[in-house]
């Protein structure tokens, strides 16, 4: 769906729902039964950010997400969903903005939903959550690497989600109505967010986590599937991906179709009680990445395979959140976060970042954060280096 299209889209039905509510006419009315509980909501996260990174030195301003939502009922059973997100490559405006959400659920029966469209896709506790809850100044290294935001292998950024259909549901009830089991399992294209299907396999994802005590969920994921460009490549060897040379002592460029696999699982778990947070997730990744990341489409055309990043990665993050104090509901938190990223499966390429912060929620509608991380590279020639992050989170 073309982008102006999905504005006009919001507009229309944010129209629609001003004049059901005055219910000037019985035709009007009569929309309401069929679309109903019309929401039309948004957030922004506003950043500063410094680091004194020998050779990068950066210190500014940032607008990190601008979304816009709109969200309802049909038919009763069904829960719907369209949302864009506005900020993003402003150098060539090639991903802002974006539909980001735009999706359908049946929900008649707890134990058994059905999603189509595109959603967030099913793998790890983190990617679904959202941003401003989430409680850092981003996702875990492993989650933006490993769940489809910059993934590894090249595809457009993609905040996690793909176009596809899945099915969930909770299970098995206790006497207060809690449910101790939740699984998830969906078919999806592979090649993330407002795109087709390049080489006609899906991916197919799911999770299944048990819920013991409330606010405690221990799960596991797993994610098989590929990704695909059609485009220009150099012919390698398949045992020492050398190029293959011809009579002429060339490289042989040809144009056809590569793909990439992906063979993926993470463990997770999560406690949350009392205001305390924790969490902790560790994921696996088996599979190459191209050479290029989806940007323009000339990356796109790029089918060359990086082999020299080798075909393993995997990292993992634990993370605490405390409560400090709660001033007639504004909540004060202290926090603490490892995070660690291989890049290629090996602890000598590893980037981890050491992270302690503060923030404040002065209502559930603004939320003031502050952290600071010692970040130490394996990859430069000065592997340490230190990180300031400042964020105002606005919901409306």
């Amino acid at each position: 769906m073309k982008q102006k299209t999905m504005l006009a889209l919001l507009l229309t039905a944010t129209t629609l729902q001003a004049s059901a509510q005055s219910g000037d006419t019985p035709t009007e009315e009569k929309k309401l039964t069929l679309v109903s509980n019309l929401k039309l909501s948004g957030y922004m996260i506003s950043q500063y950010q410094w680091a004194d990174q020998e050779g990068a030195e950066s210190n500014g301003f940032n607008i990190r997400m601008a979304r816009l939502s709109l969200e309802g009922r049909a038919l009763t059973d069904f829960y719907w969903k369209a949302q864009v997100q506005f900020n993003g490559n402003t150098a060539t405006l090639g991903t802002s903005p974006r539909v980001v959400d735009v999706f359908a659920e049946w929900q008649k029966y707890k134990p058994f939903r059905v999603k189509l469209g595109q959603f967030k896709r099913p793998f790890t506790f983190e990617n679904p959550m959202h941003p401003i809850d989430q409680g850092f100044m981003s996702f875990g290294q492993s989650v933006l690497k490993l769940s489809g935001f910059s993934d590894r292998t090249g595809e457009a950024a993609s905040n996690g989600r793909d176009i596809g259909l899945q099915i969930q549901g909770d299970l098995f009830p206790n006497s207060n109505e809690r449910p101790l089991v939740h699984y998830q399992v969906g078919v999806f294209n592979g090649q993330g967010i407002n795109m087709r299907d390049a080489d006609q396999r899906k991916d197919v994802i799911g999770g299944l986590w048990v819920m013991p005590i409330k606010g405690m969920r221990l799960g596991a994921f797993g994610w098989t599937g590929s990704y695909a460009r059609v485009g220009n490549y150099t012919l390698v060897d398949p045992d020492t991906h050398e190029p293959i040379l011809d009579g002429a002592g060339q490289k042989q460029v040809v144009k056809g179709k590569q793909t990439v696999e992906k063979r993926r699982f993470a463990v997770s778990g999560e406690y949350v009680t009392k205001g305390w947070t924790f969490r902790s997730e560790y994921i696996y990744s088996k599979g190459y990445g191209f050479k290029t990341v989806h940007n323009t489409k000339a990356d796109l055309q790029d089918a060359n395979i990086n082999y020299e990043a080798g075909d393993k990665a995997y990292g993992f993050y634990g993370l605490v959140i405390a409560p400090v104090a709660d001033f007639n509901g504004k909540k004060l938190h202290v926090k603490a976060r490892f995070d660690q990223y291989c890049p290629n499966g090996k602890r000598s390429t590893a980037k981890t970042f050491y992270e302690l912060g503060i923030d404040c929620e002065l209502s559930r509608m603004l939320k003031l954060s502050a952290e600071y991380a010692l970040v130490n590279d394996k990859a430069l020639k000065k592997t340490n280096y230190n990180l300031i992050d400042f964020q105002l989170g606005l919901r409306f």
